[in-house]
């Protein structure tokens, strides 16, 4: 594994000065999540597994260049939305270019079943990584973490339903809420509710941006599954929105079957049913 790392750290140059400019890396690691749609303090807080004091000084030293904008949140007041300046969006766009040339530089020397063998086992280190990592867990619906990933479910559903989303049409708190963790920090989250004492019903699937395509969509639904069954429950359901093709395939592959509409969901096109064993 150390041999790894060291070979990993000398081929990205990563220890050297200047890996891709004059900045630390950590601060361009810092515009890379804020990027074109902007983040909070919180969501660099989750996704880079950084302490708020690190942060802050980082922060600070992107505001006083220039490169960062910091603004009152329009939907929440007890935090900021920060934004990449213009500056901040061209210096952007120049470590994406650097990154690029490395990476091509990398393939360069490798034939075209070389390059392929390459990306598939990055690919799968990837995934191995994320699952050394990963941990999921019963939660407080209305803790901290769960409320910063409902934040996001919701506002990543309003971006992608054709007639938006309102999440003040949610019902009352769920049977059992769960988070999946990445490093410790929230990655994903999904809830059971309960239709009847035989069926429940799992709602509110969520996985962040920058952890989807390594299998945790499929550990929650798993662990929901999980926490039906120790309820007592001998079928779950679910509904979910014509949007969101990859759910529909992830509920089929995991042995659901499309039924009739069950509830008054304004927003569910599509209802899949589950008998536990």
């Amino acid at each position: 594994m150390r041999a790894f790392n060291r070979l990993v750290t000398r081929q990205s140059g990563v220890v050297g000065d200047g890996y891709l400019g004059r900045r630390p890396f950590g601060e361009y690691r810092v515009l890379f999540e804020i990027g074109r749609e902007g983040a909070t303090p919180r969501d660099l807080r989750a996704r880079l597994g950084l302490d708020s004091g690190y942060l802050a000084r980082m922060l600070g030293a992107l505001r006083r260049d220039g490169l960062v904008d910091e603004r009152e949140h329009p939907a929440d007041r007890r935090t900021k939305q920060l934004t990449l300046t213009r500056s901040g969006r061209a210096e952007l766009k120049r470590v994406d270019k650097i990154s690029d040339e490395r990476a091509a530089a990398v393939l360069a020397p490798l034939d075209a079943a070389q390059r392929e063998r390459l990306l598939r086992a990055q690919d799968e280190v990837r995934r191995l990584l994320a699952l050394s990592l990963f941990s999921i867990e019963l939660e407080d619906p209305g803790s901290a973490d769960a409320r910063w990933c409902l934040g996001h479910y919701a506002a990543e559903l309003a971006e992608r339903f054709e007639e938006g989303f309102d999440a003040t049409a949610w019902p009352a708190d769920p049977t059992r809420f769960v988070i999946a963790r990445i490093g410790g920090q929230p990655a994903g989250c999904g809830a059971l509710k309960t239709l009847s004492p035989e069926v429940g019903e799992l709602a509110r699937m969520w996985v962040d941006r920058p952890h989807r395509g390594l299998g945790i969509a499929s550990r929650i639904l798993a662990a929901l599954e999980e926490q039906a069954a120790e309820v007592g429950f001998a079928a779950v359901r679910l509904d979910t929105n014509r949007a969101l093709h990859e759910a529909k395939a992830m509920y089929r592959d995991a042995g659901y079957t499309e039924i009739a509409r069950y509830n008054d969901n304004p927003y569910a096109n599509h209802w899949f049913e589950k008998r536990l064993a």
